[in-house]
């Protein structure tokens, strides 16, 4: 528990097969309310897959959307 941060998170995981490709999706709940992430997981980087119509713009590595920081900087209170 010492190493947990303040903050709590709000969100429905849904799990969504595509092909041979399993998307987590999760829709943000609270003050994080707006904000939806999908997830796939992939062998390899570059590794192709089929993009579904409702994915939108690639999130990777921007830390606005880890968990840690969405805890500290809800969705809410970010310019849009």
């Amino acid at each position: 528990m010492a190493l947990c941060e303040d903050g709590v998170l709000e969100k429905t995981r849904y799990i969504v097969p595509l092909g041979n490709h399993v998307f987590e999706v999760d829709e943000f709940l609270g003050e994080n309310e707006g904000l939806v992430v999908a997830e796939i997981e992939l062998q390899e980087e570059r590794q192709p897959f089929k993009r579904p119509p409702w994915l939108g713009k690639e999130v990777t590595g921007m830390p606005e959307y880890y968990n840690s920081q969405l805890s500290k900087h809800p969705y809410k209170n970010w310019e849009k």
